[in-house]
């Protein structure tokens, strides 16, 4: 079991009173097992202090237009790869038969495919296998740190961390392809009310799977205890 996945996880969940609060847990985690380049673990390190210090109401009302009202930067992998088509369901239905194959059940208000979610399966399997895993989403996981560095923002070294932790060459005609995609604005009220003409909007603790965060909290603190 890598415990470092799941500080990754809980650095990439909706931000709540829970969360914030075992942020120096993740800086401790991150630092004994030393999975992730010392460079990646220094950039975690200032995300989690900005976590743990921030406006708890800035905190959430940017990760919601950074993750919940910008398509390109949806924490969703297969929203990527599959967009809303039919393929995205039967990828999603034989994701959540390899969760449950490996003993891990989901309510009914997470979707298999959310990042945090995905990260939280891989801190319970063997090194190898989790980083092959990890693998497979590498082109998605570029395509966000792109999106995010251009941003400037803190969250980009997550993904310098899962990249690292993939060990795996990435896909460039996959990430090419992503990258072609429109790069969407949140603060553009028109093309977002293009964008989500046909889909219900939901933003907040039920749309990033915060049920999942709060069984990684629970973990997190047997951990640290």
């Amino acid at each position: 079991m890598a415990n470092t996945y799941r500080a990754l996880a809980l650095l990439l969940s909706y931000p709540t009173a829970e969360t914030v609060a075992l942020m120096p847990a993740v800086r401790e985690t991150l630092e004994q097992e030393r999975l992730a380049p010392a460079g990646a673990v220094r950039g975690l390190a200032a995300l989690s202090a900005e976590l743990s210090e921030a406006d708890l109401y800035d905190l959430q009302s940017r990760y919601v237009d950074l993750f919940d009202r910008t398509r390109s930067l949806s924490l969703q992998l297969y929203e990527h790869v599959h967009g809303e088509s039919r393929d995205r369901g039967q990828a999603m239905v034989e994701l959540l038969r390899l969760y449950s194959s490996r003993g891990l059940e989901l309510t009914a208000k997470e979707l298999p495919d959310h990042l945090p979610v995905f990260l939280e399966f891989l801190s319970l399997q063997p090194a190898d296998e989790a980083a092959a895993l990890l693998g497979e989403a590498a082109h998605v996981l570029e395509a966000l740190r792109e999106r995010l560095r251009k941003r400037e923002s803190g969250y980009a070294c997550v993904f310098d961390a899962l990249l690292a932790l993939a060990k795996a060459d990435t896909d460039a005609a996959a990430l090419q392809a992503l990258m072609r995609e429109p790069d969407d604005d949140p603060n553009d009220l028109e093309a977002l009310d293009k964008a989500w003409a046909e889909e219900q909007v939901t933003f907040g603790p039920d749309k990033v799977g915060c049920p999942k965060a709060e069984a990684i909290i629970a973990q997190m603190k047997g951990t640290v205890a």
